[in-house]
């Protein structure tokens, strides 16, 4: 009776957050209250609060709250901290102009490539390259609307596959600065065997070895796609009319455009220069996301107040740091919500039954089951909701105990799954980026996907193998 009540309440509360996240609601403080209520069940039924280390108030019926509390101070001294750090950094970048140097800096040579399909992949890479500066997809899109897309268009290329390869941008560029990629080497970092894997660690040792080489792939799909679609539709290369947007301009020289171009790269600089010492001299240099993005802050600062010559106004210009850092604060909100859920999930003994139901994959040949189902169910809800990242976060503190419970690596869990989320987020006809694209050219969203769709489709299949062969054979 007791394991009947646990599924019917389990199903109902994720039916809720995948309703919610289908019909793109704000789903933190749903999955802050279906946690509260979880643990009052769980509370109800006689079990424990299952949360780490978790000392009651005193008062039973306000532990749920205390568990709440608990996990915000929990992900606000690891993860959430650096996200808030890297927001704060990208507001910063946006206020003084330097993403719209760098994006300006990197599109100029591609002015000089007359060939629209060759163009097609280097737009492509590129796009990837400059997620790095801007990480979100739809403000990706609208700076390369506004600067690159008439370049494209000058160059021959035609109007769809234009807004294709700018809708595919931001997909999967490794970078220890995602969010996505910070809190999942939080998480790991947590276990034995990854004990002190930083963001940084994660992307170079780990992602890296799928994502790139599926970059290149889709890159090349891209390329032949493009080019049989154009044909199909009679290759039309007709100009329509585009709502092109101011670009912010930096004033001063060479030297200037040159410095405000690197300085959003920064960080990733540091962290690749320093990874790469590690690597090969085996010196013991820590340099933490966070320590690379406040380093380059404080460089940042120092180039503002050499170009302005006005340290009043630069230093009242620092506060765009910081409101920055409230901008990513809803990240970290889900990231806790995401958790408190996962606390309530534990109380019931859901998470307990997960894990014995995958054990019986365990050693069976049959470990890629659970990647597989996860990165099926993220297919479903990006496609519905065109989110790319919203199920990610609510997975994450679930990955390592299903990934044990199933006796595979948790990386061929954490990497597919991160992945398709990203990749499928062209392919929704609701996703921010996609509807941006194809109100800018004024074609239906469908018209975008159908241009999107079989690379997005071409890059999962690709990096669902890659993650296959290179994770489940490393083991639990």
């Amino acid at each position: 009776m007791e394991l009947a009540i646990m599924y019917i309440v389990a199903i109902a509360a994720v039916g809720i957050v995948g309703f919610m996240l289908v019909k793109k609601m704000d789903i933190k403080i749903s999955l802050f209250l279906i946690g509260i209520v979880l643990m009052y069940i769980a509370l109800l039924m006689g079990k424990d609060i299952s949360f780490t280390d978790f000392v009651s108030s005193g008062v039973t019926w306000l532990d749920p709250f205390k568990v709440v509390g608990d996990q915000f101070v929990s992900t606000l001294t690891s993860a959430g901290f650096i996200i808030l750090i890297l927001g704060g950094y990208t507001g910063y970048m946006s206020h003084i102009g330097a993403n719209e140097v760098t994006v300006s800096v990197l599109a100029k040579p591609i002015a000089h490539i007359k060939s629209p399909y060759i163009l097609v992949p280097i737009t492509f890479l590129l796009g990837n390259l400059l997620s790095l500066v801007i990480p979100s997809a739809s403000n990706l899109a609208i700076i390369l609307m506004a600067t690159l897309y008439p370049v494209l268009r000058q160059a021959g290329m035609s109007l769809l596959s234009a807004a294709a390869v700018i809708a595919t941008t931001a997909t999967i560029m490794p970078t220890p600065l995602g969010s996505d990629n910070v809190a999942i080497a939080a998480e790991l970092a947590k276990t034995d065997m990854f004990s002190g894997l930083t963001a940084s660690d994660y992307v170079f040792r780990y992602h890296v070895l799928v994502s790139i080489p599926t970059l290149i792939v889709m890159a090349l799909v891209h390329y032949f796609w493009q080019k049989f679609m154009d044909k199909r539709a009679g290759g039309e290369l007709t100009a329509d009319d585009v709502e092109l947007a101011e670009v912010k301009a930096i004033e001063g020289g060479a030297l200037y455009r040159t410095v405000y171009a690197i300085l959003p790269l920064l960080p990733i600089i540091m962290l690749l220069v320093v990874f790469a010492i590690t690597s090969t001299t085996g010196a013991k240099i820590n340099l933490s996301v966070e320590l690379a993005s406040i380093l380059s802050f404080v460089i940042a600062i120092v180039c503002e107040l050499i170009r302005t010559r006005k340290g009043k106004e630069t230093l009242a210009g620092t506060e765009s740091f910081f409101k920055g850092m409230g901008g990513a604060m809803p990240i970290v909100a889900l990231l806790v919500a995401a958790s408190v859920f996962v606390v309530g999930l534990k109380s019931i003994g859901l998470i307990t039954e997960l894990q014995n139901a995958m054990t019986g994959l365990s050693g069976s040949g049959m470990g890629f089951v659970l990647p597989l189902i996860l990165v099926g169910l993220t297919a479903l809800i990006v496609l519905l909701s065109g989110s790319g990242t919203a199920l990610f976060f609510a997975m994450v503190p679930l990955m390592v105990p299903l990934a044990a419970a199933a006796g595979i690596n948790v990386l061929a869990v954490s990497i597919p799954m991160g992945l398709a989320g990203n990749l499928l987020r062209a392919v929704s006809p609701v996703s921010a980026v996609v509807m941006i694209v194809a109100g800018s050219i004024k074609k239906s969203p469908i018209d975008i996907v159908r241009r999107t769709s079989v690379p997005m489709i071409a890059g999962v299949i690709v990096m669902f193998i890659l993650s296959m062969a290179i994770f489940l054979p490393m083991g639990a």
